[in-house]
């Protein structure tokens, strides 16, 4: 079983670590580490802190995710999603939050704003070529398979 090293930071010795809201969940939830509440205005980004930092066995990285229910009812979303933290980032886990609703947004102390996935990953050996194998779909993107 994979181990995940998790050390909380003074700010959220109170919030629940990360976990799964479900037997066959692929995210964590996260939680808010603010001290007092905070607003993110209509249009306006912030960096919510989660109080905790996290060590990534090599060959793995966390994406932190929007939440779909913030997303759907409240039009909160993460800025930069997927967001990813590397295996050698040992500080604090910071989530940049957007609003694109038409109303301001409240963010109090340990509300669930984001998601972390854990994932395998690679850093595969990139080979310069002059040309590319030919395949059925060539150059064709942006709505060239015919699905919307």
């Amino acid at each position: 079983m994979l181990k995940i090293y998790i050390k909380r930071l003074p700010h959220n010795e109170d919030l629940p670590l990360p976990q799964y809201m479900s037997s066959h969940a692929a995210g964590m939830d996260l939680s808010a580490a603010v001290e007092e509440e905070i607003v993110i205005a209509a249009g306006a980004r912030k960096l919510v802190p989660t109080g905790l930092s996290i060590a990534l066995p090599d060959g793995y990285e966390a994406q932190i995710r929007p939440r779909s229910g913030l997303a759907l009812k409240k039009g909160i979303s993460v800025l930069n999603t997927p967001g990813t933290i590397d295996a050698d980032y040992r500080g604090e886990v910071g989530i940049i939050l957007i609003n694109l609703s038409k109303e301001d947004f409240v963010i109090k102390r340990g509300d669930r704003i984001a998601q972390m996935v854990i994932n395998k990953i690679e850093q595969p050996i990139l080979v310069e070529v002059e040309e590319l194998m030919e395949t059925s779909r060539s150059t064709g993107g942006f709505g060239h398979t015919g699905l919307s």
